[in-house]
């Protein structure tokens, strides 16, 4: 099957619309330079950028995360929130250790043996050898067995490591074809009949493993059928082992099925140990979780000498827990040293970007791949122009390369749940390993990576956004003060707010995985003079401030008395104010008071309301924004606000009272009482729909009245407020007037 590179179109269905003051999907030019097309693009957006209201940007946060920062919230914030919805985010150490990698000195060798390419006839000893190790299903094994001797020739195909070298030399072992011969795998096709045929070197069996092909030199029936004819006139046997980019024509290889890890461990373990011993450590828990990831058999076997030294005392069962995390590693770090023959350029650039878009949509991935590609081939070769081939790519070699896979499922859209092709790595560490291993281990990639992170930023998809976020989130834990430096403080200070959301998120995923130091940044940022450092300060607390409330607010608020300064308080001249920080001053308080800790927040913002006017308008702007959130974000959900006062009026709690008051000083206050009365006249509109609501309704509005004034308010919003559209008044606002007037 075959992609189109870019594959824009498949990926377009992603992940909902821009938001407002967004741009569309970014193509990127690969022939521009980074530095001229960043300034360009951000010149020509900064007119009506606008930012991303925080509750819908959180949404996206919590939709799009990768799986392995566990986005959403987990026990370290709190556990379930209100109404069962996640409002605040999480993450855990888990991630963060597996980003450091492991600690052990010890070097295995999971590489490619000298032998398997190599020319030459293997040892007697070496076939016995593998003789006892080998572990296949007898059947299908036999069924090859009477093809090669029929057809004297075999081509077996299959991922790299999975045995299929072992495999062909025990093809030839049982056949008793002696001596086997080894040819070197850069043989030509139309050579290797040469070979078979050279007097010097005669043999009963011959292995070619990874036959080397291109697509101007195929391996073709012809020179099977000449290969065939030769074998016939030695009475020899021939296996060729092919990986799955090899270029056939006319021949359909045999597909090798590896055996089960569990099966090659055991059997290494009988051959290493005793039948008791193995039992034992096939016990321990550390196997059990390495038998639970996908581990190549070469790794299966390098575990077994591990389990063995730790049968005989020679290394600690840490050694024994961290050896599949150790297999990871060498992975990425084998992918990334292999020549353009193994591993090409463009195949390195989609293993980042999938480590990026793991479990994301595969065309999304591919597309979004090739930008990385176009960075890179600038930075080997500043003098050629980028070039992407469009077609060609075989999406199922190329995911069994990165050892991944392909699946259906809905993603979360604007639209609703849309089905998606994504692909993800089989071991969800990988991503966090690679990304660490691109940014710390190969730092000549470092420009091309910075630009299409700036590329993905600058995206109008939400998951790409989100996407860009969680990979410097993985960087600044593995390195902070660079990824500061190049990444998060450009984006930080850019005059593009949909930048400055980026690197809100990119600094709580960076949080939430433990990267150091991350409220010391916020706290220096709010209480800073650079006012982008403290927009992204200010949404960055909305979301993980929930962890250290007091402290949270406290910030928050010496960031609105900032915006004060140079105001009459006295005299309630707030014209001159920053309507739009204030307004994220407010969001931030919103999402605090529908998080985890919300009765703490909602007891600190009433202990400290009346302290000056800044912190009254922090907490009573935050209380009105955190009034519009409904159940399930539906039309006519429950308010969430509405339902924690319910609950706690029910079972007699404070919070009951505190957003009573709250709502008196928001319905008092003559800047904020007309948006008051409209939070107000919308939860009547909800409450015509939903009797939870207007059962709740009539619990609030007699906590509401203390005064007469108040009752006089009130009052005529019930007779004056209309229905959808203009429409007569809702039959809820009559019952409700009569609730108010009956508790006078």
């Amino acid at each position: 099957m075959s992609a189109d590179a870019p594959a824009a179109q498949a990926a377009a269905a992603n992940s909902g619309p821009p938001q407002q003051g967004e741009d569309k999907p970014l193509r990127g030019d690969a022939s521009q330079q980074p530095g001229a097309e960043e300034a360009e693009s951000e010149e020509k957006e900064e007119e009506g950028d606008l930012p991303q209201d925080a509750w819908s940007a959180r949404r996206d946060l919590v939709d799009h995360s990768p799986r392995a920062m566990r986005v959403g919230g987990n026990a370290r914030f709190g556990g379930s929130l209100v109404a069962g919805d996640q409002h605040g985010v999480s993450g855990g150490r888990v991630a963060g250790d597996v980003i450091m990698g492991t600690k052990t000195e010890i070097v295995y060798q999971f590489g490619i043996s000298a032998a398997s390419h190599s020319s030459g006839e293997v040892p007697q000893s070496t076939l016995d050898r593998l003789a006892r190790y080998f572990v296949t299903d007898e059947s299908t094994f036999e069924s090859l067995l009477v093809r090669l001797r029929t057809e004297r020739v075999v081509v077996l195909a299959g991922p790299h490591f999975t045995g299929r070298r072992t495999a062909a030399l025990m093809l030839l072992h049982r056949l008793q074809a002696s001596p086997v011969r080894s040819l070197v795998r850069d043989t030509s096709p139309t050579k290797l009949v040469q070979q078979l045929g050279d007097k010097e070197h005669k043999a009963k069996g011959y292995v070619v493993c990874d036959l080397t092909t291109r697509r101007d030199d195929p391996l073709r029936e012809p020179h099977l059928l000449a290969a065939r004819d030769q074998l016939a006139k030695e009475d020899a046997y021939l296996v060729i082992t092919v990986g799955p980019t090899a270029v056939l024509e006319d021949i359909t290889p045999v597909a090798w099925n590896p055996p089960g890890a569990e099966a090659v461990l055991r059997t290494h373990l009988r051959e290493l140990t005793d039948e008791a011993t193995t039992q034992q450590l096939l016990q321990l828990a550390p196997v059990g979780e390495f038998l639970e990831r996908d581990h190549q058999l070469r790794e299966v076997a390098a575990f077994a000498t591990v389990l063995k030294r730790y049968a005989d005392h020679e290394a600690d069962e840490a050694a024994v827990a961290e050896f599949s995390m150790l297999s990871i590693e060498n992975q990425v770090q084998e992918w990334f040293e292999e020549d353009e023959e193994h591993v090409p350029l463009r195949d390195k650039a989609f293993l980042v970007a999938l480590a990026a878009f793991d479990e994301g949509p595969y065309a999304l991935t591919a597309e979004l791949s090739d930008l990385l590609y176009s960075s890179l081939q600038r930075i080997e070769n500043s003098a050629q122009h980028a070039q992407v081939p469009v077609f060609g790519t075989h999406i199922g070699k190329r995911l069994q390369l990165a050892r991944a896979e392909r699946y259906q499922e809905e993603e979360n859209t604007e639209w609703g749940p849309v089905l998606q092709s994504k692909a993800r790595f089989l071991d969800e560490r990988v991503s966090l390993v690679l990304l660490r291993e691109v940014w710390t281990g190969h730092p000549s990639a470092r420009p091309a990576v910075v630009h299409w992170l700036q590329q993905l930023a600058d995206d109008g998809r939400p998951l790409v956004r989100t996407r860009a976020a969680s990979t410097v989130a993985v960087l600044a834990y593995a390195d902070l003060p660079s990824t500061m430096a190049l990444v998060i403080e450009p984006w930080a200070t850019s005059r593009l707010f949909r930048r400055r959301l980026v690197a809100v998120n990119a600094l709580v995923l960076a949080h939430l995985l433990d990267a150091p130091n991350v409220p010391h940044i916020l706290d220096a940022w709010c209480r800073g003079d650079d006012k982008g450092l403290r927009w992204v300060a200010i949404r960055a607390y909305g979301l993980i401030g929930a962890e250290r409330p007091q402290q949270t607010l406290a910030a928050l608020r010496w960031a609105i008395r900032k915006e004060y300064q140079g105001t009459d308080e006295e005299s309630g001249d707030e014209d001159v104010l920053d309507e739009l920080m204030i307004e994220q001053l407010a969001q931030s308080v919103d999402l605090l008071l529908l998080s985890p800790t919300r009765d703490e927040v909602l007891a600190e913002l009433l202990a400290r309301l009346d302290d000056d006017r800044p912190a009254h308008v922090l907490a009573v702007d935050g209380f009105l924004s955190a009034c519009e959130h409904r159940k399930e974000n539906e039309r006519y959900g429950q308010p969430l606000l509405l339902e924690w006062y319910a609950t706690s009026a029910s079972q007699a709690g404070p919070a009951a009272d505190e957003i009573a008051r709250l709502w008196r000083e928001a319905l008092h206050d003559r800047r904020s009482t007309r948006a008051a009365l409209q939070r107000l006249g919308d939860w009547i509109l909800v409450a015509d729909q939903d009797p939870a609501t207007e059962w709740a309704l009539a619990s609030l509005l007699p906590a509401l009245v203390t005064t007469p004034a108040e009752q006089q308010r009130l009052s005529h919003l019930l007779r004056t407020v209309r229905g959808e559209d203009g429409a007569r008044a809702p039959a809820v606002a009559a019952r409700l007037l009569t609730v108010l007037t009956d508790s006078r």
